[in-house]
């Protein structure tokens, strides 16, 4: 986020501050599909992510008195949603829904239409992929999930996980590792 997008964010904050409703439209609209995809990384359904995060907007809203102007937004709320999220799982005693079923939901298709081998091809790593992700820690997962397919930049996760960039680099290369490892115990 360079300069001029953070004095943006800075003033819709003080807007939602006065209670301009509007404003925070803005800042759901700039943030929902990084909070939709983490609450994925964590909750493992569409429909359970899809409502932690719009219910952790709604409570950052109802505390943004509460926000400190010298953090990043997303930075705050992503305490919020992560919060509601292990609350979540708490509550429900269950584990994540199958895999498969996380990345069809997840999953972009190409422009091009691949051939049916292709395309089996591709799902059978996906699965195995997703399948993977799921047997490592929800802490690794998180950090791949983020760093990988969000492209949540360094500075960004030393920020939200408030450590030095280089515990960051450390924990993804050894989540990486444990990843790799899983889907070689995996292949055939």
């Amino acid at each position: 986020m360079d300069e001029s997008d953070l004095s943006t964010e800075t003033e819709w904050i003080r807007r939602c501050q006065s209670g301009d409703k509007e404003a925070f439209g803005l800042l759901v609209k700039r943030y929902m599909r990084q909070g939709y995809y983490a609450a994925l990384s964590i909750l493992g359904g569409h429909d359970d992510a899809l409502d932690a995060s719009q219910e952790a907007f709604a409570k950052a809203f109802r505390a943004i008195h509460t926000f400190d102007s010298g953090k990043r937004f997303y930075t705050w709320y992503y305490r919020i949603l992560k919060n509601h999220c292990l609350n979540a799982l708490r509550n429900k005693k269950r584990a994540p829904v199958a895999v498969s079923t996380l990345l069809e939901e997840a999953h972009n298709v190409p422009a091009d239409e691949p051939s049916r081998d292709e395309m089996t091809e591709r799902e059978q790593i996906r699965r195995a992929v997703w399948d993977a992700l799921w047997n490592l820690d929800p802490e690794d997962r998180e950090l791949l999930v983020a760093r990988e397919m969000l492209g949540t930049s360094y500075a960004m996760l030393a920020e939200l996980l408030e450590c030095p960039i280089g515990t960051v680099m450390s924990r993804l290369y050894y989540a990486r590792r444990k990843l790799r490892a899983h889907l070689e115990k995996e292949r055939p």
